[in-house]
């Protein structure tokens, strides 16, 4: 894989997750991954170590503006150690399923040390089942969803046969220019001018697609439906029983399902395989509410939807480039196939107008403000009501069996941040024809994700059988024509 360029000054977006990040709100992206057979910290060392250099970035680590003028910097780690990246973890006996989604929480929880390169991999040699497991930690400010998939291409084998990386690149250790502090102002102005720049060009193009988009007879005919998003943009969410105050104790659970049956589900009914997840946690939702003698008449459930924006030609390079969707879904539809149409509707008619670009343009505003002023922002940032009630992020991953130092992975639960009132997140990935579902909540605002996961489950295992007698009986009718 041929390496992009990368930055050197964080993006507005990039930086964003450092000044919003707290105790309360850790954002780090995560996951667990589990192993056939036997890894040591001392196979990931040697593993990892070798393709380092194909990911230079995790050589890097934040530096702040000297004049805090600009955002910060990305800055080569002169006292980088492999070592103070990847651990082991102490135990006395195998771990089983609940010791590991446990210690995942627990190890999710802490905020990350700004002072070397921002991730973390925890190793659990001894896994129940001749197994093991490495929970990762990376910051957000490094990648996205997208990119993290792209990183699993690089550090991951197809094989059991461990393959030879690419060798280093022959280079010559140059001195790091002594600059004056004269110069490191000047390049802190012009840092700070061209990202803002760089917003502001974001956000004309983004207005000149927008403005393409309304000038599209299709989307002039979407309008009246289009104009039922903007309440979701411009109004706070209803609390539902997993919003609130947030303690940045994180709990998990998880859960999977057969990819192959999600196709299935998605053909039958006719639309896509994120509408079947929508339409899972949409369900889940008002089961749960109800389950806590929550009213659902009349109710919506908002969901946070993150839009990867990457272009095929930046595929491969770090950093986030995604837009959200404020996906809004009545609690009180009780019908499974009447709940998948409308969120295939919902969602047809905001891709239709391109309604992530659009957000983005209107997220450029924000960026275009001095790093300062972000910077001053997030550091009291807090809000009476949450924007969205639950983040749902569904990442596409590799559909064929990956190795890690000859170890097959068996499967990856991955770990969305969640905070500001958001006290129940999910990111789903899917790998090797299963999707696999990682709930992640706070434990003041939400102490039974272990009951909403029970509930995923069976709303899962309903739809199967409403779409299963669907399919049947249309086979009927084709059979008695």
């Amino acid at each position: 894989m041929k390496q992009p360029e990368l930055n050197r000054r964080l993006s507005s977006l990039d930086a964003a997750f450092l000044y919003l990040e707290k105790k309360e709100c850790p954002l780090h992206i995560g996951s667990t991954s589990v192993f056939e057979g036997k890894i040591t910290r001392r196979d990931l060392i040697k593993q990892i170590g070798e393709r380092l250099h194909l990911v230079p970035r995790y050589l890097q680590k934040v530096v702040p503006d000297p004049f805090l003028i600009g955002h910060p910097t990305w800055e080569t780690d002169d006292d980088f150690n492999i070592e103070n990246h990847i651990f082991k973890v102490k135990q006395k006996k195998a771990l089983s399923e609940t010791d590991v989604i446990k210690l995942a929480g627990e190890t999710l929880t802490t905020v990350m040390d700004r002072t070397k390169p921002l991730w973390e991999f925890y190793v659990v040699e001894n896994y129940e089942g001749n197994r093991s497991a490495m929970i990762a930690k990376i910051h957000h400010c490094m990648v996205d969803g997208i990119s993290g998939v792209d990183l699993i291409k690089i550090l991951f084998d197809i094989t059991p046969e461990i393959q030879p990386p690419p060798p280093k690149p022959e280079t010559v250790k140059e001195e790091k220019p002594n600059r004056e502090p004269l110069q490191q102002l000047f390049d802190s102005l012009i840092g700070g001018i061209q990202e803002g720049i760089n917003r502001l060009t974001d956000m004309q193009m983004g207005l000149l697609h927008l403005g393409s988009t309304l000038a599209n007879p299709q989307t002039v005919e979407a309008l009246p439906h289009i104009s039922g998003v903007l309440p979701a943009v411009l109004t706070p969410a209803p609390m539902l029983p997993f919003n609130g105050k947030c303690s940045g104790e994180r709990r998990l659970a998880w859960s999977e399902f057969s990819f192959k049956e999600a196709r299935a589900i998605r053909t039958t009914l006719g639309g896509s395989v994120n509408d079947v997840v929508l339409t899972l946690l949409s369900e889940a939702v008002a089961r749960y509410c109800k389950f806590h003698e929550f009213p659902t008449k009349d109710k919506i459930v908002r969901f946070m939807v993150p839009v990867s924006l990457r272009q095929k030609e930046q595929q491969g390079a770090l950093g986030n480039l995604i837009s959200i969707l404020p996906v809004e879904i009545p609690l009180d539809i009780n019908d499974l196939p009447h709940r998948f149409k409308y969120v295939n509707q919902k969602t047809a008619v905001m891709k239709s107008a391109h309604l992530a670009e659009g957000l983005l343009t209107i997220a450029s505003l924000f960026a275009i403000l001095p790093a300062p002023v972000q910077s001053g922002i997030g550091a009291v940032a807090d809000l009476p009501f949450p924007p969205f009630n639950m983040v749902a992020t569904n990442v596409p991953g590799p559909q064929v069996p990956l190795y890690l130092a000859g170890r097959k992975m068996l499967a990856q639960y991955p770990y969305v941040p969640i905070g500001y009132g958001l006290g129940l997140g999910c990111a789903i990935l899917s790998y090797n024809q299963t999707l696999y579902f990682g709930l992640s909540s706070d434990a003041q605002a939400m102490g039974d994700v272990e009951k909403f996961k029970e509930i995923l489950d069976e709303v899962f295992a309903d739809l199967k059988i409403v779409v299963e007698k669907l399919a049947n009986q249309t086979a009927s009718a084709v059979g008695a024509e």
